[in-house]
């Protein structure tokens, strides 16, 4: 069965829906899309989606911040937002729901890592919640687990995933130490196993079709002409389990024809998985 899965970032789901995202539902046609940085309540959602998709979703504690949710065409059969130590606020940023698909069960992620700050407190909460991250994908890559975590994970893990890599090494986004969260996900660049088994064998589909190339990108800067120029960022991941892995299809970036006929500053990951 053919299951067509999408993530975006949509930068507030109200004006994305202004500017377009209900056409594009419509003609891309998902089964299930994960949302992130939805920045509204449960009540303007449902106000907005057609009543013929399924929504589940969680809220952040600060009232228009973040916010994930999960639109899909069947019922989840289970539905869970608790996360990492009850010592931080990780409400708003992840939420897994799971599905029967073709008899399987199948747990899709919607998650939006924090973007962070370098010596600022923001820094330290976005580690605290990587560290949540990786220890609950171990959780669910375990066993034979088909799992699926999708989302806005503001990290480039590799050189290849950053326009202007060289002048952003010192920034949120492309630090040494979050970009060893991945290593330690999918392997590290230059490893025998990288993204084919080693670290927690999870797979990044995105690097796994674009190949060894710079990008493709999904993210691009309001300022300047970066999105003219193509200068972005690949901070948009689908990755997957190592049992739910081999039934990607196929990937693409649903990027705009032009800067002012997009709905969000991130571009829809889509990808077709037969399970």
């Amino acid at each position: 069965m053919v299951t067509r899965i999408a993530s975006v970032n949509v930068n507030g789901i109200r004006a994305a829906y202004r500017k377009g995202m209900d056409e594009w539902l419509v003609d891309r046609k998902p089964d299930i899309v994960a949302v992130q940085e939805v920045r509204a309540e449960r009540s303007d959602i449902d106000a907005l989606v057609d009543s013929s998709w399924h929504v589940v979703n969680d809220e952040a504690t600060a009232k228009g911040r973040a916010g994930v949710a999960i639109l899909s065409r069947t019922e989840p059969i289970d539905v869970r937002t608790a996360f990492g130590a009850d010592d931080f606020d990780s409400a708003g940023r992840w939420i897994e729901a799971d599905f029967r698909i073709n008899g399987i069960t199948v747990t899709v992620v919607s998650c939006y890592v924090h973007s962070g700050e370098v010596d600022t407190p923001k820094q330290v909460e976005k580690y605290k919640f990587l560290d949540a991250f990786e220890s609950r994908l171990a959780e669910l890559g375990a066993n034979g687990a088909n799992a699926l975590v999708m989302g806005d994970l503001n990290v480039g893990h590799r050189t290849l995933d950053i326009k202007n890599w060289k002048g952003n090494t010192k920034k949120a986004g492309f630090l040494p130490a979050e970009r060893e969260y991945f290593d330690r996900i999918v392997g590290a660049e230059g490893d025998a196993g990288y993204n084919a088994g080693a670290g927690l064998g999870w797979i990044d589909l995105g690097r796994r079709f674009a190949g060894e190339i710079p990008g493709p990108y999904t993210w691009w800067s309001q300022r300047g002409q970066a999105f003219d120029t193509d200068t972005g960022w690949r901070i948009d991941y689908h990755l997957a389990s190592p049992a739910l892995a081999p039934t990607a299809l196929n990937y693409s970036i649903d990027k705009a024809g032009s800067w002012d006929t997009r709905w969000s500053d991130h571009a829809p990951v889509v990808i077709e998985y037969d399970i």
